[in-house]
C-alpha cells in the first residue's frame, strides 16, 4: 500500500511530524490513547512533532525513545501523509508526517520520557492485532494503519 500525500493548505501552520509503527514479535503495532477534554478518545501511533532544525529521521529516533524509551536506528521512511487535524492544544493544522516501521523484540513500554502533556492526556498504551486496528470501536489514527502494516509485511516477505 503506497500513501500519498494529499495537496498541502496554505492557510494552515504547517506541522511537521515523524511517526513511528513500532511493531512486536507477534507482529502488534503500539498504539497510544488520547483523553483530550472535550473530544473523543483516540489512539495514536508513537511519534511527534520535529523540532524546527530536525530531520523527519532524527525527529523518529528522538520520539521514540523519549514515549516509548527504544533506542533504535527507525529505519526508512515508509509513508508520508499530509492529514489536516486539530492538535490537541485546539490549534488546526496542515500536517507533513512522515511514518517510519520498527521492529521490537521485547513488548517492554517505558513511558518516563513522556512531556507534562502526554503524561497528561495519554493515558494508555497497548499492542494491537491488526484485526484489532482495523475493528476498534475508537477512532485509530491513520485510519488506514492495519493495511500500511500488512502491506508493509507482504512487501518484506520472500518465497521459500
Amino acid at each position: 500500500m503506497t500513501v500519498s500525500p494529499a495537496p498541502l493548505n496554505p492557510a494552515l501552520r504547517l506541522r511537521r511530524a515523524a511517526r513511528l509503527i513500532v511493531l512486536d514479535r507477534e507482529m502488534r503495532a503500539l498504539m497510544f490513547r488520547y483523553d483530550v477534554p472535550g473530544r473523543k478518545s483516540f489512539w495514536v501511533t508513537a511519534g511527534g512533532e520535529c523540532e524546527p532544525d530536525e530531520t523527519f529521521e532524527e525527529a523518529a529516533r528522538r520520539e521514540l525513545q523519549e514515549e516509548t524509551g527504544i533506542i533504535a536506528d527507525p529505519g526508512p521512511q515508509i509513508a508520508q501523509m499530509t492529514p489536516e487535524f486539530i492538535t490537541v492544544q485546539g490549534e488546526p493544522v496542515q500536517a507533513d508526517e512522515r511514518f517510519f516501521l520498527i521492529h521490537v523484540a521485547e513488548a517492554t513500554i517505558d513511558t518516563s520520557g513522556h512531556t507534562a502533556t502526554e503524561q497528561a492526556l495519554m493515558t494508555q498504551h497497548r499492542w494491537f492485532t491488526l484485526d484489532e486496528l482495523a475493528g476498534w470501536p475508537e477512532p485509530v489514527f491513520p485510519v488506514e494503519l492495519a493495511d500500511m502494516i500488512r502491506s508493509q509485511i507482504a512487501t518484506c516477505q520472500t518465497p521459500d
